[in-house]
């Protein structure tokens, strides 16, 4: 058996660490808005090069909270793809705003920067580009249209902790990063967590306002209506544990990316995750790409290799989105990765001789076919 991801080889490799971290919080009882929070902020807002950090209860309220922050409001158009954990488009709707997606780029798999200023209306307030799997989406092209139009830039940055853009770390590049720390993640706390970075000190007080309530200091004064959504003391602190590790972990990734893509080179059928000449890649999935993708996943899960489909059914096409009037063939290249995509197992404790006979099995499985 090899696992999708082995979150218990993880653990096992810094336990003395963890249970340390987890003690400590118990033995201090102090669970929410502590200083293991405050800690972890500053760290991860060091980690990402960015002024500020403000840890949430999970990814989704990260980007609700950013969106509203950066003043989204019922009706306003955030632009986005539809290929997507359903997350990223839930955000913009409880925020008010409105679903307007572009289709993606078929060798990133992130949004083409050349069909989104054909979107852009006067309603348009934001674009949310999606570092998916890992590899960021192209930015500096992005920013300018941002420019020029006055649009607010949400990097969904929830697959891609340590991914880097031109030599940034995504999230410090637009107006507000977002994050989620589920514990499949490069860094994942053992439950549900998130957090928003930003250089934007009115956005940051907005997030701190919002995620609390609406309150920042007295107990019972508020501000504005708000939420509760505070990342507790105890995930903050396993993140704390977790955040000194991740540089490592995202080397073993990239260097696990290299192995199969060099076992898989000479695989007719396959095609290998494509790594842009202006990202650095942390492999969040490792995504490989084949015309017999279902049958090659029945066969390898019966030999007990576990994949994954990330995503099968594009969001346009999702019921939850049937009242915006998108149709098969709006977004073809999309629609198409849909039917090809297939992810095999990726973690940073993954070693050679496993990928050796992952690989060994799909050639055998794709000579068969």
């Amino acid at each position: 058996m090899i696992p999708f991801v082995d979150l218990k080889a993880q653990y096992d490799s810094i336990k003395e660490e963890i249970d340390e971290a987890i003690q400590s919080v118990l033995n201090n009882t102090s669970f929410i808005m502590g200083e293991e929070l405050i800690k972890f902020e500053e760290e991860f807002a060091s980690f990402c090069n960015t002024k500020y950090a403000i840890g949430v209860a999970n990814g989704s309220d990260a980007l609700i909270l950013a969106l509203r922050a950066c003043g989204i409001r019922e009706g306003d158009e955030v632009i986005t793809v539809p290929h997507t954990f359903i997350a990223t488009t839930e955000a913009i709707s409880n925020a008010g705003g409105k679903v307007v997606f572009v289709d993606i780029d078929p060798k990133t798999y992130t949004i083409d920067v050349s069909k989104i200023e054909e979107k852009i209306t006067e309603k348009t307030k934001a674009i949310i580009p999606i570092h998916l799997y890992g590899q960021p989406a192209d930015m500096l092209p992005i920013m300018r249209l941002a420019k020029k139009y006055n649009l607010k830039v949400i990097e969904d940055a929830a697959q891609a902790h340590g991914a880097e853009y031109k030599g940034k770390k995504v999230g410090s590049i637009g107006d507000v990063g977002c994050f989620s720390f589920y514990p499949g993640k490069n860094l994942g706390a053992y439950g549900d967590a998130g957090i928003v970075v930003t250089n934007n000190e009115g956005i940051a007080e907005k997030v701190k306002l919002l995620r609390n309530h609406g309150r920042i200091t007295k107990k019972y004064e508020h501000d504005i209506e708000g939420y509760s959504s505070r990342l507790d003391n105890l995930q903050a602190a396993i993140l704390r544990v977790k955040l000194r590790h991740l540089n490592k972990w995202n080397k073993s990734r990239r260097r696990n990316d290299k192995k199969y893509n060099e076992l898989l080179s000479n695989v007719d059928g396959v095609i290998t995750p494509y790594e842009a000449d202006y990202a650095k890649h942390v492999y969040h999935l490792y995504v490989i790409r084949t015309e017999e993708r279902d049958k090659l996943r029945e066969e390898l899960k019966s030999k007990g290799i576990a994949t994954g489909i990330h995503y099968p059914i594009p969001l346009h096409l999702q019921p939850a989105y049937k009242y915006l009037g998108y149709k098969k063939g709006n977004f073809p290249v999309t629609e198409k990765a849909s039917q090809e995509i297939l992810s095999l197992p990726m973690f940073a404790e993954l070693n050679d001789e496993q990928i050796e006979e992952i690989v060994e099995l799909i050639k055998i499985i794709k000579n068969n076919i």
